[in-house]
């Protein structure tokens, strides 16, 4: 078997290979091929960057970067590991990470993260041999919105494209997916939810997916959390809020 990047393989292989690897996985990844190059596309996954293990030309394993400028580090993002089921149990993920790795480094990115479910903890053990570490903990919601009290807020639609993204809060609390980069590529719109002319809070909402990819409350009152959902129901009663950093408490309280 042999290890090589995967800029030479057509993408529609590489989503077939993602999604056997996947199948069995702890939630049901979508099958829409159109989604993941999409994704991949938004996210800036960089195909020369990523690498694959190959058995006799047959990718059987794989770690998909994104490879961007983020807060002022050149960084790499797995978008994605896996190894399908019967290459399994042959450390294949860390055999591409030392190949992988050192190639990264002579690009210039000096930083390397993922995401992983906290039960998989094959998965985690398999990464921390490669030496990451947990730097960060996250929760995900999804579901209909519960009816809330609220108090003459209006909402004022803003195109991402044109937020000045220095005044928004904690920017640097939010998963690759959800920062400025990746909204900005994908079909988001800002909601401001505005009180007595003050913008009290906002979301950005892709209605399409029912992602709420941030949202934030600028005045920590109690009114001000009951309308961000509120308005947030308006445009979308069922969303999903993925990656809710656990640090931000008041948020997961309400």
């Amino acid at each position: 078997m042999e290890i090589r990047a995967l800029n030479t393989v057509d993408v529609n292989e590489i989503i077939d290979t993602f999604l056997l690897a996947f199948n069995d996985y702890y939630i049901k990844m979508p099958q829409d091929k159109q989604y993941y190059k999409d994704r991949w596309a938004s996210a800036n996954v960089d195909f020369s960057h990523s690498f694959g293990m190959f058995d006799s030309n047959k990718l059987v394993g794989f770690i998909i970067n994104a490879i961007d400028t983020r807060f002022g580090i050149k960084m790499a993002y797995n978008t994605g590991t896996g190894v399908i089921p019967n290459y399994r149990n042959q450390r294949i993920v860390k055999s591409i990470y030392e190949v992988a790795i050192p190639k990264l480094r002579e690009t210039g990115i000096i930083k390397s993260t993922l995401e992983v479910i906290t039960k998989n903890e094959k998965a985690i053990k398999a990464y921390e041999r490669v030496g990451f570490k947990v730097i960060k903990e996250y929760l995900c919601f999804q579901g209909n919105i519960k009816s809330r009290d609220s108090q003459n807020y209006t909402i004022n639609e803003i195109t991402v494209n044109k937020i000045n993204w220095n005044s928004i809060i904690n920017q640097e609390m939010y998963s690759w997916d959800f920062q400025k980069e990746t909204i900005l590529k994908r079909e988001y719109t800002l909601c401001q939810v505005k009180k007595d002319g003050r913008v009290e809070s906002y979301f950005i909402l892709n209605t399409k997916q029912k992602y709420v990819a941030q949202f934030e409350v600028l005045i920590n009152q109690e009114i001000a959390w009951k309308n961000v959902f509120a308005a947030m129901k308006q445009k979308s009663n069922e969303v999903k809020i993925i990656n809710v950093d656990k640090r931000l408490e008041k948020k997961i309280k309400h």
